[in-house]
């Protein structure tokens, strides 16, 4: 079985690229490598992500499992005045999102190492993003989605993305469990884009 792009120090052999792609009218260059999700091109959950958000100005924001930063980027993008945190515990993909931030001028947003919420203990977010690790295990993306709530601000949101075949529908279940409801907000490619809302108490 290869190696995961969820290990926390990757042992495949480097092979460094450039991925240069224009997302929600902004060009963005993001460099990649193996060991990390999707290193070869953007994924097309991520994209159907993406394309998906809806973020306004001055938001807090965390990108969670954030790979080599595509989500949190174009994120921080969209926010103008706002703050985004990308985490991750693959210290590879920490080290290229850090270089991703800077290659593309990014100034509302810094890169943290560590496990799902470890590195953003104590906060809460308008928004979480997460293009959940499916093969890490039901386990790991059933506590992104029980913990959500405790890192959200009222009216905030958790967004993530899944295949259809893998298993969205019951995702978009145990957020309806965990949030009350859940709704489907873009499909496509075999992928949906699932958004849940933290309502006031």
């Amino acid at each position: 079985m290869g190696e995961q792009y969820f290990a926390a120090r990757p042992k495949s052999r480097r092979r460094p690229a450039e991925i240069e792609v224009e997302v929600r009218g902004h060009a963005f260059t993001f460099r990649t490598d193996a060991g990390v999700f999707s290193g070869g091109e953007i994924d097309r959950g991520t994209e159907l992500l993406v394309d998906a958000l809806e973020i306004g100005p001055c938001e807090l924001i965390v990108d969670l499992g954030c790979g080599y930063g595509v989500i949190g980027i174009v994120a921080a993008r969209l926010s103008e005045g706002g703050h985004v945190i990308l985490t991750d515990v693959n210290e590879r993909a920490v080290a290229l999102a850090r270089k991703n931030v800077a290659a593309n001028g990014v100034a509302n947003a810094e890169v943290r190492s560590g496990s799902l919420y470890e590195p953003v203990a104590g906060l809460a977010f308008d928004h979480i993003l997460c293009n959940p690790p499916i093969r890490a295990g039901r386990g790991v993306v059933d506590r992104i989605v029980a913990e959500a709530p405790t890192h959200l601000l009222e009216g905030g949101r958790l967004w993530m993305v899944a295949r259809t075949r893998q298993g969205a529908d019951s995702l978009r279940q145990r957020m309806a469990h965990a949030f009350g409801t859940a709704e489907i907000v873009k499909r496509g490619s075999g992928f949906k884009v699932l958004r849940a809302t933290k309502e006031a108490a």
